[in-house]
């Protein structure tokens, strides 16, 4: 199971931590994602990390702006959020997946999402 915490609303230029945390363990195999989703729009992939490695991925609109990382003793995996945007508002979700990728079809567990509201 995943939990995501840390959301909220922020005004333009602020910052948000995220957390996705595990009730069981990851495994170095795994890769754990954030994806975000806007009212009438598709589940986007926004940063990965995976677990054994700490190698990251980011979507080039939150490169620069968002971090992805992990703490394994805690079995979770952060998303520092900073010079937030109003175009960054949605419900955020962290997947697991067994591969890196931006498809939502490659994660098998998800968590029940966290909402992301940026004012102007």
């Amino acid at each position: 199971q995943l939990v995501e915490s840390g959301g909220g609303l922020v005004q333009a230029g602020g910052s948000l931590r995220l957390s996705c945390a595990a009730s069981g363990r990851f495994f170095s195999s795994h890769v754990v994602g954030w994806f975000r989703q806007a009212p009438g729009a598709e589940r986007d992939f926004v940063a990965a990390i995976r677990w054994g490695s700490r190698r990251t991925y980011y979507t080039d609109s939150v490169k620069g702006r968002f971090t992805i990382s992990s703490e394994n003793a805690a079995n979770t995996v952060y998303l520092q959020m900073n010079s937030l945007k109003p175009e960054d508002t949605a419900i955020y979700f962290c997947g697991v997946g067994s591969s890196y990728s931006h498809d939502t079809r490659d994660y098998f567990r998800w968590g029940q999402g966290t909402q992301v509201t940026v004012s102007s």
